[in-house]
């Protein structure tokens, strides 16, 4: 039963399904979604009460199996392998079964139906969807030979800030205040930098924390196969969403026409490779995650097919960070294993580590100070490089001191942030660091 005990038409619910397919997008307010399923509903019966419609409506909301399983925020994927399992990544136990299960094709049908609702886009004559549902997961729906195979991105509520990860144990102060300095550039030159690991390390959950980092007059455009990011913080800010229509390639092309300060690539991953350098080479920051498993991997892949990068036009990439899931005593835990930049070209394209883990003493080495960006932020801004090494330790302070006051998400983050680019020294005297002044002012 559903709304007031009224038993749910299912025949008439599956051809207003069928009907309103990809019509929710967008649409959040919940009267908005009834008014629809009521119009559609009395074109195909005129006879229908409000009740009834208020049932289909209800139902249509309605999950389950899946709803506790994307309300746990533990839960990074939810793998739906037709009417046979249901399998999740648990981020403090790794994948295990959840013992749910969706019972015949006909409710897995259903409820297909009632994610299709939430469609962005389609390929394979419709047999391929991608789907943001009303909780911001993304999913991806796939028929087969059993009937439906589902597999959800599981999006927490408030995502990971710096601040989440240094807690968590991905990187520490001194790279997180690094990252910051390679996020500004002190206004005068934020550094470009691709985001390197295997699938399900962590690369967009690192990519969606530097958000908190950005200055808040740049003008920011993302570039996405499906929305991930979070880009709340950011008042000038455009989102895009690649299709059929408008591939990747050509919406990298596109974002030079649109003024941006930084270009935001969720994955990089083919030809769109070289117009992204091309956007770095004209002066665009650019940033991007990409498959590999090291920074020379990285380096291999931009200069194969099928992005065929030309080797001599690589050093305008700055940074090359790499994560990857690491094991201890079964417990998996997400880390920077790598940090690097491009220091030259020779005979190949030379990298100098700044950073590296140690899997098997599952120890890091001390993060060592940046010589190429620094020496080229030098230049720019006139100050000697100690002074930009200087100014990293502070603001690893300023990092440290906001996560002890208990300011660890985003969003307050990056108020701390903002009142550091306008007003240095009142920011830290209001997080008590009296005795620490900026060294660097632009």
């Amino acid at each position: 039963m559903a709304a007031n005990d009224v038993a749910v038409n299912l025949e008439l619910e599956e051809e207003v399904l069928k009907r309103l397919e990809g019509k929710f997008v967008n649409i959040s307010d919940p009267e908005k979604k009834r008014q629809l399923v009521s119009e559609v509903a009395k074109t195909i019966a005129p006879s229908t009460s409000q009740e009834e419609i208020g049932a289909i409506t209800e139902d249509i909301d309605n999950l389950s199996p899946l709803t506790e399983l994307l309300d746990n925020e533990s839960i990074e994927d939810i793998m739906v392998n037709s009417t046979r399992n249901i399998f999740v990544y648990d981020s403090n136990k790794g994948q295990t079964n959840s013992n749910e299960r969706i019972d015949d094709t006909g409710n897995l049908n259903r409820l297909v139906s009632k994610m299709k609702l939430y469609a962005t886009n389609s390929t394979a004559n419709g047999n391929i969807l991608d789907v943001h549902l009303p909780t911001k997961s993304r999913a991806n729906i796939i028929s087969s030979p059993y009937g439906y195979d589902i597999t959800i991105r599981n999006f927490r509520k408030a995502p990971y800030s710096v601040i989440d990860l240094i807690n968590k144990g991905t990187l520490d102060y001194s790279i997180a205040a690094r990252l910051w300095l390679y996020m500004d550039g002190f206004k005068v030159r934020p550094a470009n930098i691709l985001i390197g690991g295997m699938p399900a390390a962590g690369k967009t959950t690192l990519l969606n924390s530097l958000f908190s980092f950005f200055r808040p007059e740049q003008r920011i455009v993302t570039i996405e196969e499906t929305y991930e990011l979070d880009t709340s913080t950011q008042e000038n800010c455009v989102n895009l969403e690649t299709s059929e229509d408008m591939p990747l390639e050509t919406l990298v092309k596109n974002t030079l026409r649109m003024r941006p300060d930084m270009i935001i690539i969720g994955e990089v991953r083919g030809e769109e490779a070289n117009d992204m350098i091309t956007a770095m080479n004209i002066g665009k920051i650019v940033m991007g995650t990409i498959h590999a498993s090291s920074a020379r991997d990285i380096i291999n892949r931009l200069q194969h097919s099928p992005m065929n990068v030309p080797k001599d036009i690589l050093q305008v990439i700055d940074a090359l960070i790499v994560l990857s899931q690491v094991y201890r005593n079964g417990v998996p835990t997400r880390k920077i294993v790598q940090m690097s930049e491009i220091s030259g070209i020779e005979t190949q394209v030379l990298l100098s580590d700044l950073y590296r883990f140690d899997y098997k003493t599952y120890k890091a080495s001390p993060i060592l100070p940046s010589v190429t960006y620094r020496d080229t932020l030098s230049q720019l801004i006139g100050v000697p490089p100690p002074d930009i090494l200087a100014e990293e330790r502070v603001r690893a302070m300023i990092l440290e001191k906001l996560n002890n006051a208990g300011k660890r998400s985003i969003k307050e983050i990056n108020e701390a942030v903002k009142m550091y680019y306008d007003d240095p020294e009142a920011l830290l005297k209001s997080i008590g660091l009296n005795n620490v002044y900026p060294i660097i002012r632009i």
